[in-house]
């Protein structure tokens, strides 16, 4: 299938959501296959299910006697209230940064568990945004009101705080390059990358606020492919820019405008394992995919609170099966999908 039909295909789901108000009703089960594009065309993303609060993972919310007398018991089992950022550890937990509560929900799912993490002592959060891990099970997580990263055991326990005063003004994406001894986070109102190493010391920063390349304005998401290739969304640049280990640009894609292919609002951002880009776009309530040159290949999404549509989405998180986790934000959910190779090839003219 060529990239008209999977235009095509994507303005069709676009479509979906009508101007009506539906009236209140009763939950209907969610389909068994939901996959895009639409057949008879191949599929390429299959829709695997959302999580939002402890029943999703047919577990109880981790609750002391004591949270059940002071009342966060009900507090903890209401779930994800304003969730922004995504992230899977080693474990296979997913990470969820919730600005709405102030902490970090992990979704334990081999354990049937959710706990929250951040809400006491040195490594409490406020407005937490960004989430990652390494390989040894330490979680990070930027915190925009405190402007520093807190970094966790993989137990929840506070191991150190990252971004010494007057280091960072609004901290949001983050991603840690092991290999290089780097941790990236973008600083939205500096409009600029800051590097650290992994003990927390600054070692570089780098653009400033403009519209050439290596320029920032307003950047937010950050993620790193396999090749250690920094990918930033430039938010109000409205495009995406690809960075070399060194800070070199490697590529720049992406114009303003309500087309597809274009972004408005561009947020969360993931790369599987061939190379595919994901762009979330709030505005669009839709993440776009394209390949590694730029190109638009397919489009999901639609406003709305069923499969496959969004409401504000916001973080993204591919992982290494090839997973896609999108923040729903204000359905606070997380959406999970699954990217589907075509035999041989990639998503693009073969119908993605």
């Amino acid at each position: 299938m060529g990239v008209l039909g999977l235009l095509l295909a994507g303005a069709v789901l676009l479509g979906l959501n009508g101007c009506a108000v539906q009236p209140e009703a009763e939950p209907e089960p969610e389909p068994t296959d939901v996959v895009w594009p639409f057949p008879p065309d191949p599929p390429r993303i299959r829709y695997l299910g959302s999580l939002s609060d402890a029943d999703d993972i047919q577990g109880e919310s981790e609750t002391s006697f004591v949270d059940f007398l002071v009342g966060k018991e009900t507090e903890r089992r209401r779930g994800l209230k304003k969730p922004y950022g995504v992230h899977v550890d080693k474990d296979g937990r997913i990470l969820v940064t919730d600005s709405g509560w102030g902490r970090l929900a992990v979704f334990d799912r081999a354990n049937k568990r959710l706990s929250f993490w951040g809400d006491k002592g040195a490594g409490a959060l406020r407005s937490p945004i960004g989430v990652t891990s390494d390989s040894l099970g330490q979680v990070y997580v930027t915190d925009a009101e405190q402007k520093r990263v807190v970094v966790y055991d993989r137990d929840g326990g506070f191991l150190r705080a990252m971004g010494r005063k007057g280091e960072l003004e609004r901290p949001a994406g983050i991603a840690v390059d092991e290999s290089r001894g780097r941790v990236y986070v973008a600083d939205v109102r500096r409009h600029h990358i800051e590097v650290f190493d992994l003990a927390g010391n600054r070692i570089a920063t780098i653009g400033e606020r403009g519209p050439a390349a290596g320029q920032f304005n307003y950047p937010t998401n950050l993620t790193l492919d396999r090749h250690s290739r920094l990918y930033v969304v430039d938010m109000l640049n409205f495009r995406v820019q690809i960075l070399d280990p060194d800070g070199n640009v490697v590529r720049v894609f992406g114009t303003n405008g309500n087309r597809p292919g274009q972004f408005a609002r561009p947020k969360g951002i993931a790369v599987d394992s061939e190379g595919h880009i994901y762009v979330v776009d709030a505005a669009f309530n839709n993440f776009q995919v394209f390949d590694d040159s730029g190109r638009l290949l397919l489009f999901v999404g639609s406003t709305g609170r069923g499969p496959g549509k969004f409401w504000l989405p916001a973080g993204a998180y591919m992982d290494p099966q090839d997973r896609l986790y999108v923040v729903d934000q204000y359905n606070a959910r997380v959406q999970m999908f699954q990217y589907l190779p075509a035999p041989g090839g990639s998503v693009g003219r073969h119908g993605g």
